[in-house]
């Protein structure tokens, strides 16, 4: 194995998800497996300044003392009491409750996103893989890296590292041990496939629609754009420059004044001018809800200077087309 080719792989997800300052601090969740052994000396050859921690969850009575023998001799490693909890759920948050002052890194590898995949499509429907940086600010430097290389860096570099047998007592061996080798029989690319799954950046609409605090607009391009307004989301026309005729679905609207726009309503706009809400507008001029949000609007700037076919304004001329579906003529409002 060319060992300088994985830790250059590393140190691009590093820089290209900004994980650790160049030349930074970083503690090391180390458990002396191959996964955390091949982070913190990766790390270390790559220059940044590290440190280890190794929390003793006591799971295996002798083999848990080993392990933590084995960090704090080959890591210089701090070793903390992460006694208690019934569940793989209680050890993880004993595990990440320790050196919240520090940024830390742990050895999760492209092995264990693709295992992560699988367990949450079964658990959730969703195929969600394992973030580079957590919400809490521990970062994952290793996601680019397979478990079988780690063991294969190790033995390049002469480090010793920990097998913990007790792996396959977990949901994660299940998928490992059983489940992934039988969708391995599927394809043998199934692996990489998922770790493609796993790294779909979410998509800026991805993000919007996550949300429901506050309001935002989204560009979607091709004259659309998505607008949404705490829970409530709609598809708008993007903003057009009235610049002598623009088309507005059921509408035609021509000026010859300068610095004029055509664009869909918005909350809180009012007309030009006077402190009447385009929505109390709307209310009076009996407008149902449901074609407020595409009903076209002059403006200029913030100000609302005319709504076709409800509010007139000098030097602004609207007609409004027949329907596709009716075939009735309608007589042009004019302004």
């Amino acid at each position: 194995m060319e060992t300088e080719a994985l830790r250059a792989r590393v140190e691009e997800l590093i820089r290209r998800h900004d994980l650790i300052a160049p030349g930074g601090d970083v503690t090391c969740l180390v458990s002396g497996g191959a996964d955390s052994t091949c982070l913190w000396h990766v790390l270390t050859e790559l220059g940044y300044r590290v440190s280890a921690l190794h929390v003793n969850h006591a799971l295996r009575g002798d083999a848990s003392d080993e392990d933590a023998r084995f960090c704090a001799e080959h890591f210089g490693a701090e070793v903390v009491d992460g006694g208690g909890g019934a569940t793989e759920d209680d050890w993880r948050k004993i595990r990440y409750s320790f050196a919240t002052d520090r940024l830390r890194a742990t050895g999760h590898t492209a092995s264990d996103q693709v295992e992560t995949v699988l367990y949450r499509l079964a658990a959730s429907g969703v195929a969600r893989g394992i973030k580079a940086r957590r919400e809490d600010g521990v970062v994952r430097p290793l996601l680019n890296v397979w478990r079988d290389e780690t063991e294969e860096y190790c033995r390049a570099e002469g480090l010793e590292f920990r097998t913990d047998e007790s792996n396959s007592d977990t949901k994660r061996g299940l998928i490992r041990d059983e489940i992934l080798p039988r969708i391995r029989e599927l394809h043998p690319a199934a692996d990489r496939n998922l770790l493609r799954l796993a790294e779909q950046e979410p998509s800026a609409l991805d993000e919007l629609l996550a949300s429901t605090a506050g309001s935002r607009r989204l560009d979607l391009g091709a004259g659309l754009t998505v607008v949404r307004e705490y829970d409530q989301v709609w598809v708008e026309r993007t903003p057009v420059a009235l610049d002598g005729e623009v088309r507005w679905g059921e509408w035609r609207i021509a000026s010859k004044l300068p610095g004029l726009k055509v664009r869909a309503w918005r909350a809180g706009d009012r007309l030009a001018g006077r402190s009447k809400k385009i929505q109390d507008v709307f209310v009076d001029a009996k407008i149902p809800r449901s074609a407020r949000e595409s009903w076209p609007l002059v403006v200029r700037g913030d100000d609302v200077v005319a709504v076709p076919g409800i509010v007139e304004a000098e030097g602004v001329r609207v007609e409004r087309l027949p329907s596709p579906s009716s075939g009735v003529s309608t007589p042009p409002a004019r302004t």
